[in-house]
């Protein structure tokens, strides 16, 4: 009997310690929270597949108002939403020192291919890779890899010219995909590759498997990765599976093999790391026209370690060469569905823009230039607009490495402690669509970026690419991706509504990312020159 009372006695407590003290974390410390289930906090909704995760987002960056943060609960982690611009400023930059890394959801000891990438290195080995890799990003070697992408770009729009039809209907996330994944062979690992004409070629195949993000198994390994994070280490479960990491793997370490033996160069990403491994890189200023409003500025806290940087391995370019290839595949593919739906449901802005397209060829002498693009202003309006309706990442993360005190400014505050390790969420979809930053934000309006109005836009409420010297390294490269095949499709086609395309869009609840369940229809309607 006595042990069978010791026993609900404990069980009590586990209960009383996990689901109810447990999810009064925030409130202890006197931070507004909303109502988070039990063992699936705030994740309630995605987990039953009634929001996707960026309604989830959006829904707790509304349900504390009028708060700078609050409490949320990722399952069993308390995480602090920051929701005010000054403070987001504050804590990604003022005070990076304090929030230097991401999350961790695969050790680098448990899988070193993904743990070893630019986004997943922590503290001092991140800041060495960063100052390593920013050099490659630059505008002027962007304008070496425009030849790439515009070749790319003009075979993509030609397999449908190819079809000889008034109207093409296609699915535009898998024909764009194919697109991204084309660029991203070519300018990454230096593989030439079609994949609308063969379209099952090994390289696609293995991209959509490592980014597969619907499958019933994909999602519950996610799942594992953040709800149980120290039993995945022990059990060594890797992010990949054996045949994706086995066929990039084996891709890279035999371009480089054949690269240095037969002392290749090519104007791609495995050209610029392996320049990088010899220390040929340096940093520059960037002398041209940049890629765009949205672009992601290099912080000079990154410029300042140079001098301690590493030497990067082979083992490390294919690290870094996996996770651009990861990036590029699903979230430029991304911005260029969202793009394409969004110039078909808004004609007036697309045949703006195609003006647009056309005065700037005429100006270029018929052929498409590097800083012919770049200075297309419509065309910037209309791709910073769609991402910041549809912004690729609908959020982010920083942990604090240095306990932190977040000082109170507003009335009722009082100053908020944050241990080492506390983990910080940056509502990135929550703040692009909140309509005190930007009115009518369901509305698709490019003039909001016009040289007359995006002095309007508050610093620190439009980060599409990330904030502060952990943003995306790689924005140069999707603006410029994204413009190149757009500059293409609307010099030759009109894209319009068809019977199948979703009006409004309806963001798939049963991934991480965004996505569509039944796909995006739209009809590209050849143009009479």
């Amino acid at each position: 009997m006595l042990f069978t009372i010791l026993g609900i006695i404990f069980a009590t407590f586990l209960f009383y310690h996990y689901m109810v003290k447990h999810y009064n974390y925030w409130k202890e410390k006197g931070v507004k929270q909303g109502n988070p289930w039990w063992i699936l906090g705030d994740n309630w909704g995605n987990c039953f597949r009634i929001q996707s995760f960026a309604d989830m987002i959006e829904y707790v960056y509304n349900q504390c108002p009028g708060t700078r943060y609050s409490g949320m609960y990722q399952f069993f982690l308390p995480a602090l939403l920051v929701k005010d611009p000054d403070l987001i400023k504050q804590v990604t930059v003022k005070d990076f020192d304090h929030f230097v890394d991401h999350r961790t959801f695969v050790p680098a000891e448990v899988d070193p291919l993904w743990g070893n990438n630019l986004v997943a290195l922590r503290g001092q080995k991140w800041r060495e890779m960063r100052t390593i890799l920013s050099p490659t990003f630059t505008s002027s070697k962007m304008r070496a890899m425009f030849v790439l992408m515009a070749e790319c770009a003009e075979n993509w729009v030609q397999y449908f010219l190819d079809k000889n039809e008034d109207i093409v209907t296609i699915e535009v996330k898998d024909s764009c995909t194919r697109f991204a994944n084309d660029v991203i062979a070519t300018t990454a690992f230096g593989v030439k590759v079609d994949s609308m004409r063969e379209p099952k070629n090994e390289f696609y195949l293995m991209g959509k498997d490592a980014t597969d993000f619907v499958s019933f198994f994909r999602n519950l390994k996610l799942l594992g990765f953040i709800m149980l994070p120290k039993l995945f280490a022990v059990l060594k479960i890797k992010l990949f599976s054996y045949k994706v990491r086995e066929f990039f793997v084996n891709l890279v370490s035999s371009t480089i093999k054949i690269r240095k033996e037969q002392g290749i160069v090519r104007p791609d990403m495995i050209n610029l790391l392996l320049e990088a491994q010899k220390g040929n890189q340096k940093q520059e200023e960037n002398d041209i026209i940049d890629t765009g409003f949205a672009t992601a500025q290099e912080s000079d806290l990154v410029k300042t370690v140079g001098k301690q940087s590493r030497n990067i391995t082979d083992a490390n370019i294919v690290s870094q060469a996996l996770v651009f290839f990861f990036a590029g595949f699903e979230t430029i593919s991304n911005l260029m569905v969202f793009l394409s739906y969004e110039l078909a449901v808004n004609p007036d802005i697309q045949e703006r823009l195609r003006n647009e397209v056309r005065e700037t060829l005429e100006e270029c002498g018929g052929k498409l230039t590097y800083e012919g693009l770049l200075k297309m202003k419509y065309m910037d309006m209309v791709v910073s607009e769609a991402l910041r309706k549809w912004p690729n990442a609908v959020a982010t993360d920083r942990v604090c490495t240095k306990a932190y005190t977040i000082q109170p400014t507003m009335p009722g505050e009082k100053p908020l402690h944050l241990e080492e390790g506390a983990v910080l969420f940056i509502p990135i979809y929550g703040i692009q669509r909140d309509p005190q930053h930007f009115p009518d934000p369901e509305h698709f309006d490019p003039e909001r970026f016009s040289d007359e109005n995006k002095h309007n836009i508050k610093p620190y409420t439009y980060f599409p690419f990330g904030v502060g010297p952990r943003n995306c390294i790689g924005s140069r490269f999707a603006l410029l991706e994204a413009k190149s095949v757009c500059f293409y499709l609307l010099l030759h086609f009109q894209l319009v509504p068809v019977e199948k395309t979703m009006i409004p869009l309806q963001i798939s609840k049963r991934s991480f990312n965004l996505g569509f369940d039944r796909g995006l229809w739209v009809g590209l309607k050849r143009l009479k020159h």
